[in-house]
């Protein structure tokens, strides 16, 4: 039986092609596995990139106490300038252990809901603000100071952690608005221009 050369070398060929398409089939399969996976890390809402920071605990945890997680993690977009561990930790003696108590939940709520503004801000967009109003009905005092973003008396240490429902700026301290502080809803009322006054521990 005599083999035709030209025959041999075009089986090769064709077997050569379809071991290539076939490669190249399973790594485009592979990369748009691993695409997928990296949009679904992309696409984590604000409570789930929180949490997979890992610096802050107390801050989800408050949440929870204060039955705001569900409202984090809606459509939104919202903006949280978000404290960390430290941040809580250096607040006076006891100051957490007393908010996270069922009855300091209207006060927790308060402060915590003080942290968020409605609308996604990037941080180009904040440093162009002095003020923003927060959804517990006080306004924020922004500047920013020696090239820092300054939330009232915090300072935003990283910003733009983009999540699926919007973004959260990173600040060394706990907001808390000041006693002598209005409600931005009552100087509307009142046809007064409303105004930051709010403070931070």
């Amino acid at each position: 039986m005599k083999f035709n050369r030209n025959a041999i070398t075009a089986m090769a060929g064709a077997l050569l092609l379809a071991v290539f398409m076939a490669g190249s089939a399973m790594a485009d399969h592979h990369m748009e596995k691993s695409g997928k996976n990296d949009k679904a890390v992309k696409q984590m809402d604000i409570v789930d990139t929180a949490a997979s920071v890992g610096t802050f605990e107390t801050l989800l945890a408050a949440a929870k106490a204060a039955g705001l997680v569900e409202a984090l993690k809606g459509d939104g977009p919202l903006t949280v300038f978000a404290p960390t561990d430290e941040a809580f930790a250096a607040l006076p003696e006891g100051t957490v252990e007393s908010l996270l108590k069922p009855e300091n939940k209207d006060q927790l709520v308060e402060i915590l809901l003080y942290h968020v503004v409605s609308g996604k801000v990037v941080a180009e967009q904040a440093v162009k603000l002095d003020s923003a109003p927060t959804l517990s009905g006080y306004d924020l005092t922004l500047m920013v100071k020696d090239g820092t973003l300054m939330i009232d008396n915090s300072s935003v240490v990283a910003a733009d952690v983009m999540a699926s429902n919007g973004v959260i700026h990173v600040i060394n301290a706990v907001l808390i608005p000041s006693p002598d502080a209005q409600k931005t809803a009552t100087k509307a009322a009142a046809g007064s221009k409303s105004s930051g006054g709010c403070g931070s521990y």
